[in-house]
């Protein structure tokens, strides 16, 4: 049984935080592509074009797999040879995800290179089919920072592999089998940094078709701050043979009504008998509306209640604030910053860097300590900014201490070659001749 492709749409957003956007998409028939530029001025604009433009010409016949790998390579081949014949676009880089749909192997194949990603959706089930090329995700495959830690880690941006920087580029390859019903999801980082992979499953669940499963996606993500460019292609596998839902039969209209029996005496007689059966099934769903009432009147107080519950739950993971953990360190945490009796905590922490908040003074200090409530985007950029504030005096001490130890090396030099050019310039001694008289 072959598959086809009932529905896909794109959607691609600036953001809220960037001036303009650095992301390529391409799609066409079983071929969908995402790239997401990197590189500044208008360099990643130039790098993610160039790398669905590869796409867009006549592909190589072959398997799926070698098809991507051989038009991956390509693209980063002409990507390079830009940058390094371009000053103005020295540097530059793109991701790039892209998918074959291959229908009557029932399968799809997927290229990757950088942080942007292809998901799995089905029966109610996220399943992430790339893997991060981020320096984030490989501390977390060798255990340094947990799945909450790498989630929200300041550095999760810095990626370890893309097309461009290199003349060669190795390219994950993978196919996945497919069936009707999956949803399939390709999309930047924009997206996966400000949604969760629960949010996003959750927003999929609720979409009644893809142009509004992409469009509450990049909503959700502008919502959660929008510190990047987002782009998202969905596309839900169908069978072919099914016929769409909701599809009537045909409308049969004079003699060929009376041949399948639905003359007008029949179809009186037939509606009196609907009629009649409807009105027992009243009759005897009486008792049991009343019981209904009766149940409704307990359960409608309790799911205020419990709507309540669930608010405050939701709208306490949404704040986030800053402040120092158990070994003195500056710290991102979810929540509120107060304790319930019992020793419930209505906070958690996610992460902490290597800054003692005791070195921060004036209004960093009071960021800290204060427990400001903020959005996440604002607690991370924060955070960040902590860091490198940290980093840089570090390292002009350092600097520093070295010029110090410089210039006393040097003084002692100089003081050292004085005394020598001193003890030169005094007069030998005579010396007493021995022996006769």
């Amino acid at each position: 049984m072959a598959l086809r492709i009932e529905d896909s749409a794109v959607r691609t957003d600036t953001g809220r935080q960037r001036n303009a956007n650095e992301d390529s998409v391409f799609t066409r028939a079983e071929l969908f592509v995402v790239a997401d530029g990197m590189g500044g001025a208008q360099a990643g604009e130039v790098a993610s074009r160039t790398a669905v433009s590869a796409f867009e010409g006549e592909l190589r016949p072959g398997p799926p797999e070698r098809v991507l790998e051989q038009t991956i390579k390509a693209a980063n081949r002409a990507i390079h040879q830009q940058a390094q014949g371009d000053p103005n676009l020295a540097g530059m880089g793109t991701t790039t995800t892209a998918a074959i749909v291959d229908p009557a192997a029932e399968e799809v194949a997927i290229g990757h290179v950088g942080d942007s990603r292809a998901y799995r959706y089905r029966r109610g089930k996220l399943e992430r089919l790339t893997r991060d090329h981020s320096l984030v995700e490989e501390m977390r495959r060798k255990g340094q920072l947990t799945d909450a830690q790498a989630e929200d880690h300041p550095q999760r941006s810095i990626i370890t592999r893309a097309l461009g920087p290199e003349p060669e580029v190795e390219v994950d390859l993978q196919t996945v089998p497919a069936q009707a019903g999956d949803v399939f999801l390709i999309c930047s980082d924009g997206l996966t940094t400000m949604l969760d992979d629960e949010h996003i499953a959750r927003l999929l669940s609720r979409a009644s078709s893809m142009e509004s499963a992409v469009r509450a996606l990049v909503d959700e993500a502008n919502r959660a701050g929008g510190r990047d460019n987002i782009t998202v292609i969905a596309f839900r596998l169908g069978d072919p043979d099914r016929a769409p839902a909701g599809e009537e039969g045909a409308t049969l209209i004079g003699p060929s009504a009376a041949e399948a029996g639905l003359s007008a005496t029949e179809v009186k007689k037939r509606a009196a008998a609907e009629a009649a059966r409807q009105r027992r099934e009243e009759l005897e769903a009486r008792p049991r509306h009343r019981r209904l009432r009766t149940a409704a009147k307990v359960l409608v107080p309790l799911l205020i209640i419990a709507a309540l519950l669930f608010g405050a739950w939701y709208g306490n993971r949404q704040v986030w604030f800053l402040g120092t953990d158990s070994g003195g360190r500056v710290a991102l945490y979810r929540g509120v910053p107060y304790e319930l009796p019992l020793g419930i905590k209505l906070y958690s922490e996610r992460y902490s860097i290597p800054v003692q908040t005791t070195a921060l003074s004036g209004r960093r200090l009071d960021a800290v300590t204060g427990h400001s409530l903020r959005s996440r985007s604002d607690a991370v950029q924060l955070l960040e900014e902590i860091e490198r504030e940290q980093r840089n005096a570090a390292r002009a001490a350092v600097e520093k201490e070295a010029a110090e130890r410089e210039a006393k090396a040097k003084q002692e030099e100089a003081a050292t070659r004085e005394a020598g050019e001193e003890a030169a310039k005094e007069p030998t001694p005579p010396q007493k001749k021995q022996g006769g008289k």
